[in-house]
């Protein structure tokens, strides 16, 4: 291994940073390399704007892509070359990203996607389990049957993304699902969803793109972003049964409260039963009270208003089998 490398790989383990980052890291730089077919110590910070411009104007990248990158390129000058920050700051900009509102399926399609699109019990049983629990697809190829706690109904998420873990809602139409998954198959290796290659190795992450896209296809639903779609309506579909945002946070696993925020968008269901008030008939004025005998508000119950007393989760509303 050549030392460059070898110090950008050993930087990275000082600070904890996850396998895919590090397999970014050294992506980005090695990429970087390869463009100007010199070692990446040999160039001046014209040339990595220069790469950085290419990268955005020659190669049809998304602005998240083109962070990576830049992250990787800070990382390894800043930390291996000790090069100063605010020269990298200066020819290695981000990208702004384009902010856009997640994308979610209605619980009517989710219920297609599930019933048509999931012939195969153990494909069914995976997908129920990302949208189920609201899980990134990486922890849930990774989840192991001693994971899941069946009297709590909960869900522990071991190491998910931050390394960090957290628990998450399992819902007692997935117990049961699971349950004739796991009698039908037997699977081995410790693993929940484990390989069909190799039993002793998680389910690929590809593996279960593969399958959703199979059952979108199967279903005739449009594609709304992959897999992920399947947590973001999760998230949803809880907004809208009342859930606070607090507590969806928490089972989401998001560091920041205005990540979770972005769920408060109207869904297109709720838009649609909303009445303008030109459509409302005018109600004649009620006479005005005294003030001395005008009634005060009524307080809430103890606990939480009225709308948010009977939270149902939307998974009761999914099919049986």
């Amino acid at each position: 291994m050549r030392p460059l490398r070898q110090r950008l790989i050993e930087e990275i383990a000082l600070r904890g940073y996850s396998d895919k980052t590090k397999e970014a890291y050294v992506r980005a730089v090695a990429c970087l390399a390869q463009h100007y077919r010199r070692p990446p110590d040999r160039l001046s910070d014209e040339e990595l704007r220069a790469y950085l411009l290419h990268l955005h104007q020659d190669s049809p990248k998304a602005a998240s892509t083109l962070n990576v990158a830049v992250s990787g390129l800070r990382f390894f000058y800043q930390r291996v070359l000790n090069r100063p920050f605010t020269h990298l700051e200066r020819n290695l900009p981000r990208p702004r990203q384009a902010k856009r509102r997640p994308k979610a399926y209605t619980v009517a399609e989710v219920k297609r996607l599930l019933d048509l699109g999931c012939p195969n019990p153990k494909h069914r049983a995976f997908l129920m389990t990302v949208y189920g629990a609201g899980l990134r697809l990486n922890e849930a190829c990774h989840l192991r049957p001693e994971h899941l706690d069946r009297s709590a109904g909960q869900i522990r998420v071991e190491q998910g993304k931050g390394r960090k873990d957290r628990y998450t809602v399992l819902p007692q139409r997935l117990v049961q699902e699971l349950e004739a998954y796991w009698r039908m198959y037997q699977p081995q290796g410790g693993w929940l969803f484990p390989s069909t290659r190799n039993p002793q190795e998680p389910l690929p992450d590809g593996t279960g793109q593969k399958i959703f896209y199979y059952a979108v296809r199967r279903a005739g639903l449009p594609d709304k972003g992959g897999i992920h779609c399947l947590r973001h309506s999760f998230a949803t579909h809880w907004m809208e049964a009342g859930l606070p945002l607090f507590v969806l946070k928490r089972l989401l696993g998001h560091t920041s409260l205005s990540t979770t925020s972005k769920y408060l968008h109207v869904s297109r269901e709720h838009l649609a039963k909303i009445k303008s008030p030109l459509d409302q008939p005018a109600d004649p004025a009620p006479p005005a009270a005294p003030p001395s005998v005008a009634p005060s508000p009524k307080p809430y119950p103890a606990g939480r208003p009225p709308e948010l007393a009977v939270v149902v989760s939307p998974f009761d509303e999914l099919p049986t089998h």
